[in-house]
């Protein structure tokens, strides 16, 4: 039988693979649409994209710090653990990449809708707003590998 902590720990890594898989999944499909450099595909493309990050990222996100705090309370863990300091900092590193990138793929999708309308190719603008949201991503998603690692081995990291 499982116990609430359990429970709550299902909770946490389920938000974790939610995280992880979204933000791949979104990775992808948007450097695949970009590749295309067809305005009308990379308009519907990152259309959706923003829905999948405002649905699953967002709410996974709210959900991480509730669960890992719930979990660190019901385990005993004081914030004065290595791994868990840098867990949090990692936490707020990626929100500090994410929150821009969302803002950031709504530019593109709008600047990608009114290449689409005039039937112009994607602007200089467009290819901008790309670059910035790929070198956010790469720091991003470096960091939740690590945090992902330290969430799962908890080394012994003196502070």
């Amino acid at each position: 039988m499982m116990d609430w902590i359990d429970l709550i720990r299902v909770a946490h890594v389920l938000g974790a693979c939610v995280l992880i898989g979204t933000g791949a999944g979104i990775a992808f499909f948007m450097l695949m649409a970009h590749r295309t450099a067809d305005p009308a595909f990379v308009a519907q493309t990152a259309g959706v994209v923003v829905i999948a990050d405002m649905l699953f990222t967002a709410t996974a996100a709210i959900a991480q710090p509730i669960t890992g705090t719930l979990l660190m309370l019901g385990l005993g863990w004081p914030l004065t653990e290595g791994w868990l300091a840098l867990s949090l900092v990692l936490y707020v590193l990626i929100g500090a990449f994410w929150l821009p990138v969302v803002v950031i793929q709504i530019k593109m999708r709008d600047e990608a809708r009114t290449s689409a309308a005039v039937g112009a190719p994607l602007s200089a603008r467009y290819r901008r707003l790309y670059r910035i949201w790929f070198a956010c991503g790469v720091p991003a998603f470096s960091a939740i590998i690590v945090l992902l690692w330290l969430m799962v081995t908890r080394p012994l990291i003196a502070l």
